[in-house]
């Protein structure tokens, strides 16, 4: 497993755990951090998949 994917599922429930916080003391600031954070996650962890996917194409 590549190591962005780690990083991107970590990334991504960082952010939703801020962004939950955000909502419940009424921080949109914190709220839209956490929401932009979840978004990097999953775009990270979508190019470590990608990454794997072609390791894998190459091990074939």
């Amino acid at each position: 497993m590549d190591s962005d994917r780690i990083a991107g599922a970590a990334k991504q429930a960082k952010g939703s755990i801020k962004e939950a916080i955000g909502k419940l003391t009424g921080d949109t600031k914190t709220q839209a951090e956490g929401a932009t954070e979840k978004v990097e996650g999953k775009v990270q962890n979508t190019a470590g998949g990608a990454k794997d996917a072609l390791r894998g194409a190459d091990d074939q």
